[in-house]
C-alpha cells in the first residue's frame, strides 16, 4: 500500500535508505534531513504487517523540474512491482502539481527505461549538479547514470 510519508518513519526511512548507501547505491540521509523533507516522501507498507518496505522522494528543483530520488525497496521485496508502483505514485504527483521534466541520476538504467526515462547528459541539470552533488564522495567523478521523463508526454503513467 502506497501513502505519504508520516512522521513516525523516519526512523525506518533512515535504516532504509542507509543499508542502500553502505552499499555506495544511494546517498546518505541524516535523521535531521529525512524529518526536513519528509513531505517530499511515499512509503509502501505492508497491509499485513505494517512494515515500512520500501520508499521513494519527489524532489522540487525548479519550476520545470523535479527529481525522483531516494528510491530504495528492501532486499526480499525486490522485484515484486514495489518501485515501479513508488516511482508511479510520485511522476502522479509531479503531474498535479505541474512539473514538465522529472529526472533521476541513478545506477538501475534498465529499470527507469521502463518507466519511460531516457539517458542524458548531467550537464543539463546544473541546479542538482551544484546542490546535492557537492556532497557525494564521488563527485566530481559522478558514475550514475543522468536519466530525464518529459511529464507532459507521458502523464505520470511511464510512457
Amino acid at each position: 500500500m502506497i501513502r505519504k510519508a508520516r512522521i513516525g518513519d523516519v526512523k525506518d526511512l533512515h535504516r532504509i535508505l542507509n543499508a542502500f548507501a553502505a552499499e555506495g547505491k544511494l546517498l546518505p540521509r541524516s535523521l535531521s534531513d529525512l524529518y526536513t523533507h519528509i513531505r517530499e516522501f511515499v512509503v509502501w507498507e505492508s497491509p499485513e504487517t505494517g512494515e515500512i518496505l520500501g520508499c521513494c522522494c519527489l524532489h522540487i528543483v525548479w519550476e520545470d523540474l523535479a527529481e525522483v530520488r531516494s528510491l530504495a525497496v528492501v532486499p526480499d521485496r525486490q522485484g515484486r512491482g514495489i518501485g515501479t508502483a513508488l516511482v508511479r505514485a510520485c511522476l502522479n504527483e509531479a503531474c498535479e502539481l505541474g512539473i514538465s521534466r522529472v529526472f533521476v541520476l541513478t545506477y538501475e538504467v534498465r529499470f527507469f527505461e521502463n518507466l519511460g526515462f531516457r539517458v542524458t547528459d548531467k550537464q543539463v541539470f546544473p541546479q542538482k549538479i551544484w546542490a546535492d552533488c557537492l556532497h557525494c564522495t564521488k563527485f566530481p567523478d559522478c558514475d550514475e547514470t543522468a536519466m530525464v521523463l518529459e511529464i507532459a508526454n507521458s502523464r505520470g503513467t511511464g510512457g
